[in-house]
């Protein structure tokens, strides 16, 4: 304990350690008087104390990590991602790093995805491991059959691979991440049709792989219809969508709840929710962010307890509702709620945690206006059709802008007619409409 409240120099662990150093010594026979003497002389090593040799190393490294950051940044942060890819507070912290640095994250994909975090056309591409119940062995027959070059579509893809990666588990979950995005087929509609897909492909391979074929006209085999033809073209909505992604990569990655709320956000907490392991036992704090997984249970008392995660744009931590505030805020835990958290820190146990005292929906409609940036080729009958009816159905007070972005000198335009109310569920439309990047 002493050796960790000397290395991070947090003052609150100081005290506590303090205070069991000299409890200690007069135990021992030694006296307060000198155990006050020998703490001080340890504290003040531990403001300065560092070995000349270690110094020199992390200077240089420092040196090159920010030579790195500032010439290479995509290749930088892959690197980190990778580096901490067993770690999900790191990855969501570094994730919003690569956010804030303009480096676009993509979620796995099987053409573009390596094994870990890789660089391609300067967008950092989530690596085909991090699916959950996709292993690393998987991932290796899926790069060994594309050595032969890309897959050109999702027929080509079954017809390639190992029919060992052809399960259904694995084949949902890399549809559930996006993997397949980029061949133009809905995560839904694929996912519906995979077990009559899988059903009747590996039964063909199996049987072409014994030399077995339906013999008609010469020994010639009789085509017959892909499964892909009628598929359709039904996808999840997006809170679905992106409920299954962070559930097969652990976090948002084509979007997030958050976006374009994250400053009001950012003016009405105390510190995003990483900045809590700098904080002491029971200290008050407000953080805030998306409701994740609730968890209700009853006291012997017959009392409702609510446990949720709580994550920002940063990382993520479990809040503790004891029965009291249960019975003052309970309506306003659900999932994918934005809410503000007032409470204490709780440092028992593995990981800090916040007991709430009270929640807060936060006002989103902070600012005066919608901006929204559309480019200006994209924007058909249809997109401004579909724009129109968003905006009815989100009445409220604040205007609506359209940036134009059509070569150097993008346009802005009031949209006339149109006032709203912003919220999250508004931004979501708008960013579902225009992109994930459009709204401001």
């Amino acid at each position: 304990g002493l050796r960790k409240a000397m290395g991070k120099k947090i003052p609150a662990l100081m005290a506590e350690q303090r205070e069991k150093f000299v409890a200690g010594a007069e135990d021992q026979g030694y006296g307060a008087a000198l155990g006050e003497e020998l703490f001080g002389l340890i504290e003040y090593f531990a403001g300065y104390g560092f070995n000349k040799s270690h110094s020199a190393c992390y200077a240089y490294v420092a040196y090159q990590t920010a030579w790195l950051k500032a010439n290479h940044p995509a290749e930088y942060m892959a690197a980190l991602l990778t580096s901490t890819k067993r770690d999900k507070d790191k990855t969501s912290l570094y994730l919003n790093e690569c956010r804030s640095l303009g480096i676009e994250v993509v979620a796995p994909d099987v053409n573009r995805s390596d094994m870990d975090f890789t660089v391609d056309g300067g967008a950092i591409v989530f690596g085909m491991s991090a699916v959950r119940n996709v292993g690393e062995g998987v991932v290796e027959r899926i790069l060994e059959a594309r050595r032969e070059g890309p897959f050109g579509d999702f027929a080509d893809f079954l017809d390639r691979v190992d029919l060992q990666v052809l399960n259904r588990k694995t084949m949902e979950s890399l549809i559930k991440a996006g993997a397949f995005d980029g061949m133009g087929h809905p995560r839904k509609a694929l996912f519906l049709s995979l077990e009559d897909i899988l059903g009747a492909t590996v039964e063909r391979r199996r049987n072409e792989e014994a030399g077995q074929f339906s013999l008609f006209d010469g020994g010639e085999a009789v085509p017959t219809e892909s499964p892909l033809a009628s598929i359709g073209d039904d996808e999840w909505d997006k809170r679905i969508r992106l409920a299954f992604e962070k559930e097969m990569l652990g976090l948002y990655i084509s979007d997030h709840p958050l976006f374009g709320v994250e400053h009001v956000l950012r003016a009405s907490v105390t510190c995003a929710i990483p900045g809590l392991e700098e904080r002491a036992d029971r200290e008050q704090v407000v953080v805030g962010g998306v409701v994740g997984a609730v968890t209700r249970r009853w006291t012997k008392n017959n009392q409702l307890m609510v446990f949720f995660q709580l994550e920002d744009l940063e990382g993520e931590v479990e809040v503790l509702c004891f029965p009291k505030a249960v019975d003052a805020y309970g309506p306003l835990i659900e999932e994918d709620a934005i809410l503000l958290v007032k409470g204490r820190v709780d440092t028992r146990g593995d990981e800090r945690k916040v007991i709430a005292s009270e929640l807060v929906e936060p006002r989103l409609d902070a600012g005066s206006a919608v901006h929204i940036d559309v480019k200006a080729s994209s924007l058909s009958r249809e997109k401004v059709a579909a724009l129109r009816s968003v905006l009815e159905n989100h009445p409220g007070d604040a205007q609506v802008f359209l940036r134009l972005l059509n070569g150097a000198e993008p346009k802005v335009l009031l949209f006339n007619g149109f006032r709203v109310e912003p919220r999250s569920d508004l931004y979501a439309e708008l960013r579902e409409l225009f992109g994930a990047g459009s709204v401001r």
